[in-house]
């Protein structure tokens, strides 16, 4: 227990040493509020894991997003029949995004209904009085838990166009190093596989890793960018119900609309990148076996890797932040595999090489809890897009911000990612 401590707190501070370096003002970081956020984390951290209280609370939350779930895949297979049926082949397109359409559609009235406001406001209240925010970029990160990372700005558009740099970086760090509701669902549906118990164990930890995400980038945007504009946007803690529509039955009807095109998105997405991976390999391996390469990879990882493959590159690139992470030796090159793969593409091509992992007993339980978490956020290339898309839409004075702090976002929702996975490998044995 006290080795995993101390390299967890290596761990931590190399990551936000990492910050620290590419701080764009070293001498305005606000210690108090980096010192109070890392505090949150873990205080929440340790609430949500350890506490039998609050366990139980968010089992509920859970119970019910595995109802949900069956109530999605009964749907599913009245539409699509024995194509729903989870199989040996594992049939993503009708098993897993069916469940992602029904999740936005949920989401969509939970909000409507002033349910999810209510969530979204005890929680950016804690974040702005503990580590003393403004209330547009308390609300924006508390939004980012619940909701995706072009729908949580909208809680905050009345003042996206005064926000300053500093709460802009805020604003997108959160959005990728959190998850949106609708895809909760589709990661339960594939770590959990299709039983209620594995839902069950891993939604409680996806939904752990979404809150605990929360506070690490907000102390991840505020080191790589401090905040020097005091006259920023002063919001109140006040959330507008109308965005989700004018009534139910219209809510329910524009989640569902938005479900469809998540889930087309992502599957469509899935379907280049996989081909992407395939033809890469295909290519590297062809190198492997002329320079003999495939031999000696595969003798050196014990046949973990066919040989010179995408993934294997990806292994050995990240396999150092995998041990940071508190990742067993034995499994860094392979979790180091997984992150590479979220970082460079996207968290569901992630997870579906975990399952992989998990299905063939490739790696321990204890490396599956921290990808598990690590890998719980949207921070990829493709999502600098979609951020500056979805934003400059709506605050088209804030798109050079945007644009500027594309890569940096990427790198403080990553690293708020990682921060979450080392405290979850500390608490969870």
């Amino acid at each position: 227990m006290i080795e995993d401590i101390l390299r967890a707190a290596l761990g931590m501070v190399a990551l936000l040493g990492i910050c620290y370096l590419l701080s764009s003002n070293r001498k305005k970081i606000d210690w108090r509020l980096v010192g109070m956020g890392v505090l949150l984390q873990i205080v929440l951290a340790f609430l949500m894991l350890k506490v039998s209280l609050v366990r139980a609370i968010f089992r509920v939350i859970v119970d019910f997003f595995v109802m949900v779930i069956a109530a999605s895949d009964q749907s599913a297979e009245f539409l699509f029949g024995r194509l729903a049926e989870p199989t040996e082949g594992f049939g993503f397109a009708f098993y897993v995004l069916p469940t992602i359409v029904f999740f936005a559609a949920l989401s969509s009235l939970l909000y409507y209904l002033g349910i999810l406001q209510k969530v979204v406001y005890g929680f950016a209240w804690v974040m702005k009085k503990t580590m003393r925010l403004t209330g547009a970029e308390s609300l924006a990160a508390a939004a980012n838990v619940f909701i995706g990372q072009t729908e949580a700005p909208l809680v905050v558009k009345p003042y996206l166009e005064k926000m300053s740099k500093s709460e802009i970086l805020c604003l997108m760090t959160g959005g990728m190093a959190t998850i949106a509701g609708g895809v909760f669902g589709a990661y339960m549906s594939m770590l959990g596989g299709d039983t209620v118990e594995g839902q069950q164990l891993f939604g409680m930890h996806l939904l752990t890793a979404s809150v605990i995400s929360a506070p690490a980038a907000i102390v991840a945007a505020k080191i790589l960018f401090p905040e020097t504009d005091h006259d920023a946007a002063k919001a109140d803690l006040n959330i507008p119900r109308s965005e989700a529509g004018d009534g139910v039955l219209d809510a329910l009807i524009r989640g569902t609309t938005d479900g469809v095109k998540l889930a087309v998105n992502v599957g469509a997405m899935l379907l280049a990148f996989m081909a992407v991976i395939y033809l890469f390999n295909f290519v590297f391996m062809k190198v492997g076996e002329i320079t003999h390469l495939n031999d000696l990879i595969v003798q050196s990882s014990n046949g973990a890797y066919e040989g010179f493959s995408l993934q294997y590159i990806l292994g050995m690139l990240f396999s150092p932040i995998a041990w940071l992470l508190g990742i067993p030796s034995s499994d860094i090159v392979a979790v180091g595999q997984l992150l590479g793969e979220k970082t460079i593409l996207n968290e569901f091509v992630a997870y579906a090489s975990l399952t992989e992992l998990m299905s063939a007993d490739a790696i321990s339980q204890k490396s599956i809890i921290i990808s598990t978490y690590a890998l719980c956020g949207f921070a990829n290339f493709g999502s600098i897009g979609i951020m500056i898309g979805g934003v400059s839409a709506i605050a088209p004075g804030q798109r050079s911000n945007l644009i500027k702090f594309g890569v940096k976002a990427l790198i403080g929702g990553s690293i708020a990612c990682f921060l979450t996975g080392i405290i979850a490998g500390v608490f969870v044995q």
